[in-house]
């Protein structure tokens, strides 16, 4: 039986003295030893330390990623109108489903109660595309060039129905909120590479209608505070609350962060909170990021190749094609965890109008953030992630006519896609049954997918852990496995 060890800090806060001294005992006689050599190592430099995260860069495999951009389609996007090609669906179109393919599941409160359960086949083709001959809806002609990049998973399936606990399953590994986002996690372990700007940003496409979205979803749950996503927002000010008001120079606002700091280093020593240490990373982070973020949201030195390449939304702050590239430029300094969030995808009616619209949206950006990390030699060592919380059912919500239909929640089977970072290119990976409904061939569930990820990052999820309440926690909880078939 193979033993994995968990590792991560125990925390000192509120420990006794005869608690510390117990626990810290062995590690005084090192820090005296180190003043002896080195006296000058432990006296304040002024400068900033390099972050290394928790695994003190020591990765538990090589690495095949060094950062992950996630392109989060909220509302859950039909796998029968993207990537999981059903003909059948087309053939039986207006039959009704067969309860030897549902099996009893559960459907949600919206169309659990409709007398009739008919089958929707797509009314979009599909064509072949690539050296593999993938199969590709032709609602995404972009995506369809470059799937030979792509490492396509059609077997993904979740345990939630509805979107709060599904989105939130996604992103921090738990259905229940309050749990470290995946993004705090990566930070957690692996640190930053660029001292000046957050190693969790996030990018929200403004104006979309949908299921909405929570804060919590990138926050840092019961990990220190420093770990939490910073979103990103076009216009003025980027970030809010960031600049300095009227009249506040930056060498004063420097001087009140030191005061402050000492302040804070005061308290941290008398109530041994180590929060109170985010706290002063925090407003540390925030002084250097009035530099770093103007330069780094100024797209005016982009080619005009660029922004074709990116299409016309590209040229427009906020829209999915911007973020897009600002998800590039990004990459392009270091910031080891990306987030990218376009709602709009929950087409419980008037699906075939509204998918055509969420397609053109961010097929063309998606492809081109590949070509684009790719032709600047990034993809290799940038894992790239698109798709959502659920999958659709393949019966319609509501009426079905010959021109419309809608698709309601199914967390039995959905596709998401990989790319650069490891991930094996040109697979096509699990299979479903000829209604979309059930997985059928090797099922990749949200924790695996989670191990698999940290993976490609060079961490064994089973010991990336941090202690709470008496108990270790990590991002895959007590369950999922490493998906070895997806790694290059």
């Amino acid at each position: 039986m193979t033993c994995h060890k968990c590792v991560g800090p125990v925390p000192s806060a509120g420990l006794s003295r005869r608690a510390v001294l117990t626990r810290f005992g062995m590690g005084l006689g090192g820090i005296a030893l180190a003043n002896l050599i080195n006296p000058a190592s432990l006296r304040a430099s002024g400068e900033v330390q390099q972050d290394r995260g928790v695994l003190g860069g020591q990765l538990h495999f090589q690495p095949r990623a060094k950062r992950v951009i996630y392109l989060f389609m909220a509302g859950g996007p039909s796998q029968m109108e993207t990537f999981d090609y059903k003909p059948a669906l087309n053939q039986r179109n207006g039959e009704q489903l067969p309860d030897s393919i549902r099996q009893g599941q559960r459907l949600t409160g919206m169309s659990g109660n409709q007398a009739s359960l008919p089958l929707a086949g797509s009314r979009f083709g599909f064509s072949r595309h690539g050296a593999n001959g993938t199969w590709v809806s032709d609602l995404l002609p972009h995506t369809a060039k470059v799937v030979d990049d792509l490492c396509i998973v059609r077997s993904m399936y979740t345990e939630a129905i509805n979107h709060d606990p599904a989105i939130t399953f996604f992103q921090s590994g738990s259905q229940i909120a309050g749990r470290p986002s995946m993004g705090a996690w990566v930070h957690y372990g692996l640190g930053s590479d660029n001292e000046d700007l957050p190693a969790f940003v996030v990018l929200i496409t403004p104006g979309k209608v949908d299921q909405p979205l929570y804060a919590r979803l990138w926050g840092s749950g019961f990990l220190p505070s420093e770990h939490q996503g910073v979103q990103f927002r076009s216009g003025k000010d980027a970030v809010l609350y960031l600049g300095n008001p009227d009249g506040v120079s930056r060498q004063s606002r420097r001087l009140l962060l030191d005061r402050l700091r000492d302040l804070h280093a005061h308290a941290a020593e008398q109530l041994g909170d180590g929060e109170v240490d985010g706290r002063i990373a925090q407003y540390e982070m925030s002084y250097r990021m009035q530099a770093s973020v103007p330069g780094v949201m100024d797209v005016a030195n982009e080619s005009e190749e660029t922004f074709e390449l990116y299409g016309p939304d590209s040229r427009k702050p906020g829209t999915f094609a911007a973020n897009c590239l600002l998800a590039r430029r990004l990459a392009e300094r270091g910031v080891k965890f990306v987030q990218l969030y376009h709602q709009g995808w929950d087409q419980h009616d008037n699906l075939p109008r509204d998918i055509e619209r969420q397609c053109r949206e961010t097929d063309q950006a998606s492809a081109a953030l590949l070509i684009d990390l790719k032709r600047r030699g990034l993809l290799d060592d940038t894992l790239v992630v698109w798709g959502g919380e659920f999958g659709r059912t393949s019966y319609s919500q509501g009426k079905l006519t010959a021109t419309n239909y809608g698709r309601d929640h199914h967390p039995r089977c959905f596709t998401v896609w990989m790319a650069g970072g490891g991930a094996k290119p040109g697979l096509v990976y699990g299979a479903t049954d000829d209604f979309s409904y059930n997985v059928i061939e090797r099922p990749v569930h949200v924790h695996d997918f989670h191990a698999t990820l940290l993976r490609l990052l060079g961490i064994d999820h089973e010991r990336l852990t941090y202690l709470y309440q008496g108990r270790r926690f990590r991002l895959t909880d007590v369950h999922g496995k490493v998906v070895d078939d997806l790694l290059a």
